[in-house]
Protein backbone atom coordinates (compact mmCIF):
# COMPACT_ATOMS: atom_id res chain seq x y z
CA UNK A 1 0.00 0.00 0.00
CA UNK A 2 1.37 3.58 -1.00
CA UNK A 3 1.58 6.35 1.66
CA UNK A 4 -1.32 7.83 -0.85
CA UNK A 5 -3.46 4.98 -0.04
CA UNK A 6 -2.75 4.43 3.42
CA UNK A 7 -3.95 8.15 3.77
CA UNK A 8 -7.13 7.68 1.18
CA UNK A 9 -7.91 4.71 3.44
CA UNK A 10 -7.66 7.04 6.65
CA UNK A 11 -9.70 9.75 4.93
CA UNK A 12 -12.46 7.11 4.25
CA UNK A 13 -13.28 5.39 7.90
CA UNK A 14 -14.57 8.67 9.61
CA UNK A 15 -17.46 8.78 7.24
CA UNK A 16 -18.38 5.08 8.13
CA UNK A 17 -20.56 6.16 10.65
CA UNK A 18 -22.59 8.63 8.86
CA UNK A 19 -22.63 6.24 5.67
CA UNK A 20 -24.05 3.81 7.64
CA UNK A 21 -27.35 5.72 8.81
CA UNK A 22 -27.60 7.38 5.29
CA UNK A 23 -28.05 3.62 4.11
CA UNK A 24 -30.21 2.70 6.86
CA UNK A 25 -32.18 5.59 5.92
CA UNK A 26 -32.43 4.34 2.74
CA UNK A 27 -32.66 0.79 2.93
CA UNK A 28 -34.69 0.55 6.13
CA UNK A 29 -32.15 -2.40 7.41
CA UNK A 30 -29.09 -2.75 9.46
CA UNK A 31 -27.34 -5.82 7.46
CA UNK A 32 -28.16 -4.38 4.70
CA UNK A 33 -27.16 -0.78 5.30
CA UNK A 34 -24.05 -2.19 6.59
CA UNK A 35 -23.46 -4.28 3.50
CA UNK A 36 -24.00 -1.41 1.58
CA UNK A 37 -21.28 0.90 3.30
CA UNK A 38 -18.82 -2.06 2.69
CA UNK A 39 -19.79 -2.11 -0.92
CA UNK A 40 -19.22 2.22 -1.21
CA UNK A 41 -16.04 1.97 0.41
CA UNK A 42 -15.08 -0.20 -1.81
CA UNK A 43 -15.91 1.12 -5.11
CA UNK A 44 -14.09 4.33 -3.84
CA UNK A 45 -11.11 2.49 -3.18
CA UNK A 46 -11.02 1.53 -6.40
CA UNK A 47 -12.02 4.55 -7.95
CA UNK A 48 -9.59 6.56 -6.08
CA UNK A 49 -7.97 7.45 -9.44
CA UNK A 50 -11.03 9.00 -10.57
CA UNK A 51 -11.49 11.11 -7.65
CA UNK A 52 -10.89 14.45 -9.00
CA UNK A 53 -11.40 16.53 -6.37
CA UNK A 54 -13.72 18.31 -8.10
CA UNK A 55 -16.62 17.81 -5.39
CA UNK A 56 -15.83 17.05 -1.46
CA UNK A 57 -14.73 13.61 -0.07
CA UNK A 58 -17.91 13.33 1.66
CA UNK A 59 -20.28 14.34 -1.44
CA UNK A 60 -18.12 11.85 -3.43
CA UNK A 61 -19.15 8.90 -1.15
CA UNK A 62 -22.79 10.08 -0.70
CA UNK A 63 -23.17 9.73 -4.78
CA UNK A 64 -21.70 6.32 -4.21
CA UNK A 65 -23.64 5.00 -1.22
CA UNK A 66 -26.40 6.22 -2.57
CA UNK A 67 -26.26 4.58 -6.36
CA UNK A 68 -25.41 1.71 -4.48
CA UNK A 69 -28.50 1.05 -2.41
CA UNK A 70 -30.58 2.46 -5.45
CA UNK A 71 -29.32 -1.14 -7.10
CA UNK A 72 -30.06 -2.62 -3.48
CA UNK A 73 -33.94 -1.48 -4.05
CA UNK A 74 -34.22 -2.63 -7.55
CA UNK A 75 -33.66 -6.13 -6.22
CA UNK A 76 -35.96 -6.36 -3.37
CA UNK A 77 -39.44 -4.95 -1.69
CA UNK A 78 -39.45 -2.15 0.64
CA UNK A 79 -39.06 -2.59 4.19
CA UNK A 80 -42.15 -1.73 5.91
CA UNK A 81 -43.85 -2.51 9.93
CA UNK A 82 -46.62 -4.18 10.37
CA UNK A 83 -48.87 -1.22 10.87
CA UNK A 84 -47.97 -0.15 6.85
CA UNK A 85 -48.93 -4.08 5.97
CA UNK A 86 -52.35 -4.72 6.90
CA UNK A 87 -55.50 -3.63 8.89
CA UNK A 88 -55.34 -4.31 12.71
CA UNK A 89 -56.02 -7.51 14.26
CA UNK A 90 -58.83 -9.06 16.69
CA UNK A 91 -57.60 -9.87 20.16
CA UNK A 92 -59.36 -12.73 20.43
CA UNK A 93 -57.58 -14.25 17.74
CA UNK A 94 -54.59 -16.08 17.60
CA UNK A 95 -51.28 -14.35 16.03
CA UNK A 96 -50.25 -15.01 12.33
CA UNK A 97 -47.03 -16.47 11.70
CA UNK A 98 -43.99 -15.11 11.48
CA UNK A 99 -43.38 -13.75 7.59
CA UNK A 100 -39.72 -13.65 6.60
CA UNK A 101 -36.96 -11.21 7.81
CA UNK A 102 -36.67 -9.23 4.93
CA UNK A 103 -39.76 -7.75 4.67
CA UNK A 104 -39.74 -5.64 8.42
CA UNK A 105 -38.02 -2.41 8.92
CA UNK A 106 -35.16 -2.80 11.37
CA UNK A 107 -34.48 -0.93 14.45
CA UNK A 108 -31.34 0.71 14.60
CA UNK A 109 -28.40 1.08 17.73
CA UNK A 110 -28.15 4.78 18.64
CA UNK A 111 -24.76 4.24 19.14
CA UNK A 112 -24.06 3.60 15.96
CA UNK A 113 -24.59 7.48 14.99
CA UNK A 114 -24.15 9.48 18.16
CA UNK A 115 -20.67 10.06 17.93
CA UNK A 116 -20.84 11.34 14.21
CA UNK A 117 -22.50 14.15 12.60
CA UNK A 118 -25.55 12.43 12.38
CA UNK A 119 -25.75 13.17 15.79
CA UNK A 120 -27.11 16.59 15.17
CA UNK A 121 -30.79 17.08 16.50
CA UNK A 122 -32.38 17.73 12.75
CA UNK A 123 -30.37 14.20 11.73
CA UNK A 124 -31.65 12.32 14.96
CA UNK A 125 -35.26 13.23 13.97
CA UNK A 126 -34.81 11.70 10.66
CA UNK A 127 -33.73 8.18 12.10
CA UNK A 128 -37.20 7.79 13.98
CA UNK A 129 -39.13 4.76 13.43
CA UNK A 130 -42.26 6.84 11.92
CA UNK A 131 -39.93 8.91 9.57
CA UNK A 132 -37.93 5.42 8.44
CA UNK A 133 -41.22 4.00 7.39
CA UNK A 134 -42.38 6.99 6.17
CA UNK A 135 -39.10 6.45 3.40
CA UNK A 136 -40.15 3.46 2.59
CA UNK A 137 -43.14 4.27 1.22
CA UNK A 138 -41.55 7.13 -1.54
CA UNK A 139 -40.17 5.89 -4.58
CA UNK A 140 -36.11 4.99 -4.57
CA UNK A 141 -34.81 8.48 -5.97
CA UNK A 142 -37.81 10.38 -4.17
CA UNK A 143 -36.28 8.97 -1.06
CA UNK A 144 -32.59 9.55 -2.45
CA UNK A 145 -33.24 13.48 -3.07
CA UNK A 146 -35.32 13.93 0.22
CA UNK A 147 -32.30 12.40 2.54
CA UNK A 148 -29.71 14.00 0.64
CA UNK A 149 -31.35 17.10 0.58
CA UNK A 150 -33.47 17.82 3.75
CA UNK A 151 -31.30 15.56 6.13
CA UNK A 152 -28.14 15.83 5.04
CA UNK A 153 -28.23 19.59 3.39
CA UNK A 154 -26.84 19.05 -0.59
CA UNK A 155 -28.00 21.76 -2.44
CA UNK A 156 -30.07 21.25 -5.40
CA UNK A 157 -27.38 21.23 -7.70
CA UNK A 158 -25.31 18.67 -5.85
CA UNK A 159 -28.19 16.27 -5.45
CA UNK A 160 -29.09 16.65 -8.96
CA UNK A 161 -25.07 15.70 -10.22
CA UNK A 162 -25.15 12.88 -7.48
CA UNK A 163 -28.37 10.98 -9.27
CA UNK A 164 -27.24 12.55 -12.53
CA UNK A 165 -30.51 14.92 -13.37
CA UNK A 166 -31.50 18.29 -13.56
CA UNK A 167 -32.07 20.41 -10.53
CA UNK A 168 -35.95 20.89 -11.88
CA UNK A 169 -36.27 17.22 -11.49
CA UNK A 170 -34.63 17.14 -7.90
CA UNK A 171 -37.28 19.97 -7.17
CA UNK A 172 -40.44 18.49 -8.50
CA UNK A 173 -38.99 14.53 -7.01
CA UNK A 174 -38.27 16.50 -3.55
CA UNK A 175 -42.31 18.08 -3.87
CA UNK A 176 -43.57 14.55 -4.42
CA UNK A 177 -41.42 13.50 -1.72
CA UNK A 178 -42.87 16.12 0.60
CA UNK A 179 -47.02 15.71 -0.29
CA UNK A 180 -46.36 11.75 1.04
CA UNK A 181 -44.39 12.87 4.52
CA UNK A 182 -46.60 15.39 5.32
CA UNK A 183 -49.62 12.05 4.98
CA UNK A 184 -47.57 10.05 7.19
CA UNK A 185 -45.60 11.93 9.83
CA UNK A 186 -46.93 12.77 13.29
CA UNK A 187 -46.97 16.46 13.75
CA UNK A 188 -44.81 16.15 16.52
CA UNK A 189 -41.12 14.05 16.47
CA UNK A 190 -39.78 12.18 19.23
CA UNK A 191 -36.74 14.05 19.80
CA UNK A 192 -39.29 17.23 20.14
CA UNK A 193 -41.86 15.28 22.47
CA UNK A 194 -38.60 13.61 24.37
CA UNK A 195 -36.88 17.06 24.68
CA UNK A 196 -40.38 18.44 25.91
CA UNK A 197 -40.85 15.65 28.75
CA UNK A 198 -37.48 15.88 30.24
CA UNK A 199 -35.71 13.67 32.15
CA UNK A 200 -37.62 13.39 35.49
CA UNK A 201 -41.09 12.17 33.25
CA UNK A 202 -39.15 10.67 30.90
CA UNK A 203 -37.81 8.26 33.87
CA UNK A 204 -41.14 7.68 35.55
CA UNK A 205 -42.53 6.39 31.96
CA UNK A 206 -39.78 4.32 31.97
CA UNK A 207 -40.35 2.60 35.32
CA UNK A 208 -43.92 2.42 35.26
CA UNK A 209 -43.44 0.33 31.99
CA UNK A 210 -40.61 -1.65 33.72
CA UNK A 211 -42.80 -2.63 36.44
CA UNK A 212 -45.96 -3.07 34.85
CA UNK A 213 -44.11 -6.04 32.88
CA UNK A 214 -42.48 -7.56 36.55
CA UNK A 215 -45.85 -7.71 38.02
CA UNK A 216 -48.05 -8.64 34.85
CA UNK A 217 -49.76 -5.90 35.76
CA UNK A 218 -51.94 -5.24 32.20
CA UNK A 219 -54.39 -2.15 34.34
CA UNK A 220 -50.97 -0.57 35.37
CA UNK A 221 -49.73 -0.84 31.73
CA UNK A 222 -53.29 0.27 30.36
CA UNK A 223 -52.88 3.80 31.76
CA UNK A 224 -49.96 4.55 29.98
CA UNK A 225 -51.32 4.11 26.64
CA UNK A 226 -52.89 6.55 24.52
CA UNK A 227 -56.54 6.17 23.78
CA UNK A 228 -55.93 4.78 20.02
CA UNK A 229 -52.16 3.15 21.13
CA UNK A 230 -50.65 0.27 18.85
CA UNK A 231 -48.81 -3.11 19.63
CA UNK A 232 -46.86 -4.33 16.82
CA UNK A 233 -44.62 -7.42 17.05
CA UNK A 234 -42.32 -8.62 14.00
CA UNK A 235 -41.88 -10.48 12.36
CA UNK A 236 -45.62 -11.12 12.98
CA UNK A 237 -47.82 -9.21 10.49
CA UNK A 238 -50.73 -9.36 13.40
CA UNK A 239 -50.92 -5.92 15.09
CA UNK A 240 -53.39 -4.37 17.53
CA UNK A 241 -54.97 -0.30 17.86
CA UNK A 242 -56.60 0.89 20.60
CA UNK A 243 -55.78 0.80 24.59
CA UNK A 244 -58.62 -1.64 25.49
CA UNK A 245 -57.87 -3.77 22.48
CA UNK A 246 -54.07 -3.82 22.98
CA UNK A 247 -55.47 -4.94 26.90
CA UNK A 248 -57.33 -7.44 26.02
CA UNK A 249 -54.43 -9.41 23.93
CA UNK A 250 -52.06 -8.69 26.92
CA UNK A 251 -53.83 -9.99 29.43
CA UNK A 252 -54.33 -13.45 27.35
CA UNK A 253 -50.86 -13.90 26.02
CA UNK A 254 -47.86 -12.33 27.70
CA UNK A 255 -49.35 -10.89 30.73
CA UNK A 256 -51.52 -14.09 31.61
CA UNK A 257 -49.57 -14.62 34.95
CA UNK A 258 -47.87 -17.51 33.52
CA UNK A 259 -44.89 -15.48 32.51
CA UNK A 260 -42.11 -13.35 33.93
CA UNK A 261 -40.85 -10.63 32.55
CA UNK A 262 -37.66 -8.55 32.87
CA UNK A 263 -37.38 -4.75 30.66
CA UNK A 264 -33.90 -3.26 30.49
CA UNK A 265 -34.16 -0.07 29.27
CA UNK A 266 -32.18 1.37 26.36
CA UNK A 267 -32.69 3.69 23.13
CA UNK A 268 -33.15 2.42 19.27
CA UNK A 269 -33.93 5.18 16.29
CA UNK A 270 -33.26 7.81 18.80
CA UNK A 271 -36.20 6.40 20.72
CA UNK A 272 -37.03 5.05 24.28
CA UNK A 273 -36.81 1.59 24.05
CA UNK A 274 -36.44 -2.16 26.01
CA UNK A 275 -34.49 -5.32 25.93
CA UNK A 276 -37.34 -7.90 26.84
CA UNK A 277 -36.19 -11.03 28.63
CA UNK A 278 -38.00 -13.86 29.73
CA UNK A 279 -37.77 -16.13 32.86
CA UNK A 280 -36.42 -19.84 31.89
CA UNK A 281 -37.28 -22.75 33.54
CA UNK A 282 -33.52 -22.87 34.73
CA UNK A 283 -34.02 -19.59 36.57
CA UNK A 284 -32.31 -17.59 34.19
CA UNK A 285 -33.60 -14.62 31.57
CA UNK A 286 -33.61 -15.20 28.07
CA UNK A 287 -33.58 -12.48 25.76
CA UNK A 288 -36.94 -12.46 24.06
CA UNK A 289 -36.46 -9.62 21.57
CA UNK A 290 -36.43 -5.38 21.46
CA UNK A 291 -39.10 -3.00 22.17
CA UNK A 292 -39.29 0.45 20.69
CA UNK A 293 -41.43 2.80 22.09
CA UNK A 294 -43.36 5.96 20.60
CA UNK A 295 -44.58 8.73 23.26
CA UNK A 296 -47.10 11.47 22.60
CA UNK A 297 -46.44 13.58 25.42
CA UNK A 298 -46.12 11.37 28.47
CA UNK A 299 -48.02 8.51 26.64
CA UNK A 300 -47.35 5.46 24.86
CA UNK A 301 -48.46 5.60 21.38
CA UNK A 302 -46.64 2.77 19.98
CA UNK A 303 -45.15 -0.28 21.21
CA UNK A 304 -43.29 -2.17 18.35
CA UNK A 305 -41.66 -4.92 19.88
CA UNK A 306 -39.26 -7.14 17.44
CA UNK A 307 -39.13 -10.60 18.22
CA UNK A 308 -35.49 -11.54 17.94
CA UNK A 309 -33.36 -12.86 21.08
CA UNK A 310 -30.21 -11.71 19.40
CA UNK A 311 -31.53 -7.66 19.11
CA UNK A 312 -30.82 -6.66 23.03
CA UNK A 313 -27.21 -7.78 22.48
CA UNK A 314 -26.86 -5.55 19.28
CA UNK A 315 -27.86 -2.52 21.83
CA UNK A 316 -25.85 -2.74 24.33
CA UNK A 317 -27.33 -5.11 26.62
CA UNK A 318 -26.21 -8.51 28.40
CA UNK A 319 -26.84 -11.42 25.79
CA UNK A 320 -28.59 -12.95 29.16
CA UNK A 321 -30.03 -12.19 33.10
Amino acid sequence: MTRDERTFRQQLEPHRRELHAHCYRMLGSVQDAEDAVQETLLRAWRGLDQFEGRSSLRSWLYTIATNVCLRVIERRPARVLPIDYGPPSDPHAPLGPPLVESTWIDPYPDANFEDGPAARYEQREAIELAFIAALQHLSPRQRAVLILRDVLGFSGAEVAASLETTPASVYSLLQRAHATLDERLPDRSQQATLSALGDEQLTEVVNRFVDAWAKADVDALAELLTDNAALAMPPTATWFRGRDVIATFLRATALDGGRTWRQLPTTANGQLAMGAYLLEPDGSYRPYGLTVLTLSHNRIDEIVTFRDPSAPERFGLPPHL
